[in-house]
This record gives structure tokens, sequence and C-alpha cells, in this order.
């Protein structure tokens, strides 16, 4: 995430900065952790800086150095859009918010998605095989057989529509799709595909609150749960958008674990029984909730589950 505000406004702490990423590429961290060092006393209100010395400290196995060094880029970084806290959470600090996991900051998703959307679908299609739209499709396709329903539906929702991949996917069986997502560059991405009634970048749960209540029969979540520990607050608001019988469905990383963990790469990956306990809080019930990996990484299939649940009525 440094890449994206590397200049520090100062071009001799850029020079010493480049230097230390040369020496990173070229496996001297020591040499990279100095010359950061001494980058950071010619702008030491530098965030990206900061981020950069922490993830060579990381790497380094200083622990403790990496700490002082990421809690330094949050100071400078109040809106968290580097993703220090995370990077906090990953090396087992406290969460000073009081939950057990951080929520990544709004921030750090629209800044991490503007910087990655000109070349989001190759990369998520060619590099990490990625099809959790197809994978969604087909499980919403099997619940609507199993409910002796068509497949097909007034209204969608798409939730973290990005490119507006899964509108693609979703397009012939859905009269109107409206789509919300954090990244406004995105956003502009998938307007030029045409398959939108509406488009808006903001906040899932703010956009399903607008809604008017039972406006929707479908809300689809493709490979966007991954960013948010904790579930409860959207699933609650797509359930008052949705109207009863409508289906909810979404794809997750999940382990073997138990609750919800944040994984190296920064999602994090929900466990069966939490979605089951969380489903029993809610008005939905489960109607599909299978293991499905929607991307690969490293050429080995991350583990998720697809879900598509009913609200009832």
């Amino acid at each position: 995430m440094s890449e994206v505000f590397r200049s520090s406004g100062d071009l001799l702490a850029d020079r010493r900065y480049d230097y230390a990423m040369a020496a990173r590429r070229e496996g001297d961290l020591a040499a990279s952790a100095d010359l950061i060092a001494q980058a950071l006393e010619i702008a030491p209100g530098w965030a990206a800086g900061w981020f950069a010395l922490g993830e060579v400290e990381r790497d380094r196995g200083h622990r403790e150095a990496a700490i002082a060094a990421f809690r330094a880029a949050a100071d400078h970084d109040p809106k968290d859009a580097l993703g220090a806290r995370l990077m906090l959470a990953r090396l087992g600090v406290e969460n000073t918010d009081g939950g057990e996991l951080p929520a990544m900051s709004p921030a750090y998703v629209a800044t991490l998605f503007d910087q990655y959307a000109p070349r989001f679908d190759r990369a998520l299609r060619e590099k990490l095989a990625y099809r959790g739209p197809e994978i969604l499709r087909d499980a919403v396709g099997r619940a609507t057989v199993a409910a002796d329903r068509p497949f097909r539906f007034r209204r969608m929702l798409d939730l973290g529509c990005g490119t507006g991949l899964a509108a693609e996917a979703f397009a012939p069986h859905a009269d109107a799709i409206d789509g919300v997502d954090l990244s406004a560059r995105m956003v502009e991405i998938a307007r030029a595909k045409r398959l939108y009634a509406s488009l808006e970048a903001g906040d899932l749960t703010a956009f399903l609150a607008a809604r008017t209540a039972g406006a929707a029969d479908l809300v689809v979540a493709a490979d966007v749960f991954v960013y948010c520990a904790d579930l409860k607050p959207i699933l609650a608001a797509a359930a008052r958008a949705l109207e009863p019988q409508g289906l909810l469905a979404f794809t997750v990383e999940t382990h073997d674990g138990e609750g919800v963990v944040l994984g190296a790469g920064l999602r994090y990956a929900h466990a069966r029984a939490h979605l089951e306990t969380l489903f029993a809080t809610l008005p939905f019930r489960p109607l599909v909730l299978e293991p499905a990996s929607s991307r690969r990484e490293g050429g080995e299939p991350v583990p998720g589950l697809v879900v598509v649940a009913v609200r009832p009525g």
C-alpha cells in the first residue's frame, strides 16, 4: 500500500526510499531498513515511510521494531489508508477499538481498489483464476430449482460490485441491478459496462439502509466479505432490503478454526460454524452452505464457502 503515497514531498527522502526498495528487492533488509530510517530523519511525518519500515522490520524478524514503525504509520495516517492497523493486528497487537479484530478502514479498501482498478479484471481472471460470480450464479440457480421458483429476479443489489463481474454473471437473470463499491474508480469501470440500473460509490451498509424495505429480491456479494470482519450489521441490513422469500448470496474465505481470522493477505476468513451461529441470530435460513474456492494463490485453491440464504416470510 505504501506505493500509493510513495512521495514524502522531499526529493532527498524519496531518493533514500528508492535506494531502500532496491536493497529490499536484492534481499539486503538491513541496508533497506537503514536507508528508510535515513529518509524518515528527513521526513519524520511520512506515513508511507514508516509503513515501509514496518514491512522491512517484520521481514527481518524484528517484531518490536515493526510494531513501533506501524504505530508511527498509523499515527501519521489517521484514516488508515495504508492499513497499518491491520498489520499491527497481524503482529498480535490488541485492537484499540475493543473488538477481536480491527475493521478495515473505508480509506484502506477504497485506496487498495482505486489503484487496482485498471488491471483488476485481468489480474483476477488470469493470475488468480477467480470465479466467484460464476460460483454464486450456479449456487443461486440450484437454490431456485430446490425451491421450485424461477431463476429470475426483479431487482438485484450487487454489494462491492467492483468492475461489474457479478453483474455480468447475473444479468440474464435480473431485470435490474443496483451496485455499490467503496472504490470510485471501480464504479467508473462498472458503469462503462452498462449493466446497472444505478451505481454509487459508498459504504455497503449505508447503501442497504437507504433502500426501501423489501425493495430487492436478490442481494449478492461476490468475494466482498473477505474485507469485513463483522458481517452481522451488513446481513441485518440486507435482510431489511429483501422482500419475503428474497435471496442473499455471498462467498467468503474460510479456515478450520473458530470465529474470524485476519490472514497474511490482509483478508478475513470466516469459519463455517461462525456463519451458522450468525445466521441463527438473523432473519435468514441457509439454503446452500458449501465449500467453494473462488480463487487460487500460489497455485493452490484458497479455502472458501458459498452461501445462499432465504429471508423467510
